[in-house]
């Protein structure tokens, strides 16, 4: 399980773009995801915090969502359940909250996993949303319409390693691709396991001018069956403006994943 903060504030919709006339959605949750394990016939439970760090109360509805996530890394939210969709596995302890302003309130959430479940993840978003009179109304009615307006949205990644599934990821090709137009070094990398991976660590670099830095993996996650090309990023600490670097860059270190590690020593040119 991952602790840092999704905040979503100001009436920003992570994964949505209606129009919005409600009052500011300035709420915050952790954790930003879930990553757990289960056994079949086996029940997990969990709970999310939601903090209100506005000045008035906030009313928040709390649903599941099914998503998919490209290789290109494009992500697709679907309020019908997909197939093979976990969601049935879940009961929500609530379905909407009053959080008090400047509050905080921990909404507690199970899946049950069903006994004869093969070995694979369970994915599935906890949606988190302002609500408007009417929308509130027809959750509490027991239905739900994306067609009504919401002030903002969170998403909050739930993943279930159901008897042990695991991601076994594989570097393809380590090289130079165009991304916006500016040649990025990138990495390549194969998932054959049966639940995601990440890719975590740095690699030390120097430019052809001198310049020190380390170059970050994008951390976003592969899913099982994929092969994605994942950019670089040179770190840069707080306020720190953007490094700008020439290439060629030559990088050596280490980039870990959840049961393993790559050692890397490449020129990127």
């Amino acid at each position: 399980m991952k602790s840092p903060f999704a905040l979503l504030a100001g009436a920003l919709a992570l994964a949505a773009a209606w129009p919005v006339q409600a009052a500011p959605f300035e709420v915050a949750v952790s954790p930003s995801r879930f990553e757990v394990a289960g056994k079949p016939g086996g029940r997990i439970g969990q709970s999310i915090n939601i903090f209100n760090v506005g000045n008035t109360p906030t009313e928040v509805s709390v649903r599941t969502l099914d998503w998919t996530y490209s290789a290109e890394g494009n992500i697709g939210y679907h309020e019908e359940l997909l197939p093979g969709s976990c969601r049935p596995w879940v009961t929500l302890e609530r379905r909407t909250v009053r959080v008090p302003q400047q509050g905080k309130l921990a909404v507690r959430f199970q899946v049950d996993v069903p006994a004869g479940t093969p070995r694979g993840e369970c994915r599935f978003m906890l949606a988190l949303e302002g609500v408007e009179p009417a929308y509130q109304a027809q959750l509490q009615g027991g239905g739900a319409s994306l067609s009504l307006p919401v002030s903002g949205r969170i998403a909050v990644a739930v993943y279930v390693a159901v008897d042990g599934a695991a991601p076994k990821l594989e570097v393809r090709q380590v090289g130079v691709k165009a991304i916006n137009g500016k040649p990025t070094p990138v990495i390549t990398v194969a998932n054959t396991g049966d639940a995601h991976g990440r890719l975590d660590g740095g690699l030390a670099s120097v430019d052809a001018k001198g310049l020190k830095f380390d170059l970050l993996p994008e951390g976003t996650p592969i899913m099982p069956g994929q092969t994605r090309t994942l950019p670089f990023a040179p770190r840069a600490e707080g306020q720190q403006k953007a490094i700008e670097y020439t290439l060629p860059v030559k990088s050596e270190g280490q980039l870990d994943w959840e049961l393993g590690s790559f050692k890397v020593d490449v020129e990127f040119k």
